[in-house]
């Protein structure tokens, strides 16, 4: 229990540092979610606090592309890629990256990359 809890600050700190450097960004933020089912990603406006684009893994446009025996980090990768899509549909494409306490390895990596390979600027 008491391993738990140091885990959960540890994450809470980094969610703090990573906030305060973005919180003077004039741009949209892309958050990522990860569970260990699924991921979600959200562009928000923070001076509004209105979500602009979202994507996730339960998408019925995203699942369709998804099959059972794909890894994470391949469904990651087409989360990535529909967000992007979404986004430059929109008339965005620079956003600043908020991987929301998680390190930037795995799946998060991946997702970064496929949203950069798909035209956006983070």
């Amino acid at each position: 229990m008491i391993l738990q809890e140091k885990i959960k600050r540890r994450i809470s700190k980094r969610k703090k540092s990573i906030k305060h450097k973005l919180a003077s960004s004039d741009r949209p933020r892309l958050c990522v979610y990860k569970s260990n089912t699924g991921i979600y990603v959200q562009i928000i406006d923070d001076s509004k606090g209105h979500t602009l684009v979202s994507a996730s893994n339960i998408d019925k446009e995203v699942r369709k592309l998804i099959t059972p025996e794909m890894k994470k980090t391949e469904v990651s990768k087409i989360v990535g890629k529909a967000v992007a899509e979404r986004a430059l549909a929109q008339n965005i494409d620079k956003v600043v990256f908020d991987r929301n306490g998680n390190i930037y390895v795995g799946r998060i990596k991946v997702l970064a990359e496929a949203v950069r390979e798909a035209g956006l600027r983070c």
